[in-house]
């Protein structure tokens, strides 16, 4: 088994380390699926440690021998996007447990975000009422490409955000699928294609990552329309969803 712990946070090495042990038996799940999660209350903070499953036998070779395992890539990307000044859940720690030398199970250990929503509230709805979020957004996102971050699931579960006070806080989650690098106006447009709303929703969006980045806002409204369509029709014709996306 392998363990690598944040230096910054070693006074955790103990519950670290208990991980594999008490996983099942201890700790609050709150998403079951393909991975498990679960917070721990350690030293008066919450805990979040994710569970990844047993990868199938190709999978575990090739992120045994070949390219970094999905654990192993979060716990990275998420100390380089913090360094960039970007919020991501903080990381402690990660797990790798083999089985005749391949991984096998692991876990991602981190703060739990204080951030509760998400975008999935824009699926339907009136916009009127959370137009300042996605105006927050679309200066995020511009910010992000910027800076060059680009998150390859930039869909509606992995975008945190919290309105406190009459400011906007943003949390990137689910990061074990990162590009690094310059952000051309096409690929930083596609990169909402996974989200949902109306037609409104993406308008906003549109024009202010436009003048966030200095691109021209119908090209941007163009482009960013045209890869939605692209995505959700071919998705819909594998997976037919309930609500109306006004596509």
């Amino acid at each position: 088994m392998k363990t690598v712990i944040n230096t910054k946070y070693s006074q955790y090495r103990d519950f670290v380390e208990s991980i594999p042990q008490n996983f099942n038996t201890n700790g609050r799940t709150i998403y079951k699926g393909r991975n498990e999660i679960k917070i721990f209350e350690v030293n008066n903070q919450l805990i979040n440690v994710k569970r990844y499953k047993v990868p199938f036998v190709f999978n575990r070779i090739i992120y045994t021998f070949f390219r970094a395992s999905k654990v192993v890539r979060a716990y990275k990307y998420a100390l380089r996007i913090t360094e960039k000044g970007f919020n991501t859940p903080t990381p402690i720690a990660y797990i790798v447990e083999k089985e005749w030398g391949l991984i096998r199970i692991s876990y991602l250990i981190t703060f739990q975000s204080p951030l509760s929503r998400n975008f999935y509230e824009f699926g339907n709805g009136e916009l009127d009422e959370r137009r300042d979020i996605l105006v927050a957004f679309a200066k995020f996102a511009a910010q992000l490409h910027n800076a060059g971050i680009y998150h390859l699931d930039f869909s509606p579960g992995n975008i945190l955000f919290e309105k406190i006070d009459g400011e906007i806080s943003f949390c990137l989650v689910d990061i074990n699928r990162m590009n690094f690098g310059d952000v051309s106006m096409k690929k930083g447009c596609a990169n909402f294609a996974r989200l949902w709303g109306k037609s409104e929703l993406f308008h906003i969006i549109a024009s202010e990552y436009a003048r966030a980045r200095g691109f021209d806002e119908e090209e941007c409204t163009r482009l960013i329309l045209e890869a939605r369509s692209k995505f959700w029709k071919k998705f819909r014709s594998k997976h037919p969803i309930k609500f109306d996306l006004d596509i």
